[in-house]
């Protein structure tokens, strides 16, 4: 794969400041832009160095270590909507990150890939980061749409109907336009690395695979627990 000078980088870096700065004039909201471009590329630099560090690691409480970190930050982060609520809510977004982008990890990485060790991080960070993040943006999504439905009147069960489809709508569009309007980020990679089209097809077979159940689960089990809740009449559900 051809490698990118960091001095090319500033030409896409001018698209996202014209963007920024039309953000700005138009909404008046200077910190979102600056803040969002700048956490963006401290994260990808620094977490460039600590997935060198972890690839080459040799431990698998490392690679387990690193995964359950993402886990708890994508719970964490699913809820940024819900300020009031966020702590009470925490578990079972987490709940639902786990359970719903773990399962879809391990049968991916598991019984699917199969890499050996088992552990293997260059594999089971990467998809996790997939799973997790496709996790934590479909309970985002169903806690955002569920407690507004709730604050119109709708009832528990009509409120998590309404949510989990709200939640599957990124993944279900992803999973109409892949192929057609996009060709996904993993299969352009490979492509580019120089692997057979068709190869790259069956990685990305299992990649959308992989983050529509881990959306669709994560999804579900949150909207169950907080359902559950509702229907017991705990304040606030």
């Amino acid at each position: 794969m051809t490698e990118i000078p960091l001095v090319r980088l500033l030409y896409p870096l001018a698209l996202a400041l014209l963007v920024a700065w039309w953000y700005i004039s138009w909404s008046g909201d200077r910190k979102t832009p600056w803040a969002g471009l700048a956490r963006m590329l401290a994260q990808l630099l620094l977490v460039g160095y600590v997935l060198a560090y972890i690839f080459q690691t040799e431990h698998v409480l490392v690679v387990l270590g690193t995964l359950a970190l993402m886990s708890l930050a994508a719970g964490w982060i699913a809820l940024r909507t819900e300020t009031k609520k966020r702590i009470r809510l925490y578990p079972y977004a987490l709940l639902g990150v786990v359970g719903g982008g773990g399962l879809a990890l391990l049968v991916a990485v598991e019984l699917v890939l199969r890499p050996e060790p088992w552990w293997k991080p260059s594999v089971l960070i990467p998809l996790g980061g997939m799973a997790f993040s496709n996790a934590m943006n479909a309970v985002s999504l169903a806690a955002e749409r569920f407690f507004s439905e709730r604050r119109e009147g709708k009832g528990p069960t009509r409120a998590r109907a309404a949510a989990y489809k709200a939640a599957l709508i990124p993944a279900t569009n992803a999973l109409f336009a892949v192929g057609i309007v996009s060709i996904p980020g993993l299969m352009t990679g490979q492509i580019l690395a120089g692997v057979s089209p068709l190869i790259a097809a069956r990685y990305q077979i299992l990649v959308m695979l992989m983050v529509y159940a881990a959306a669709g689960l994560a999804a579900a089990v949150f909207l169950e627990a907080v359902r559950r809740l509702a229907v017991d009449g705990e304040a606030g559900y």
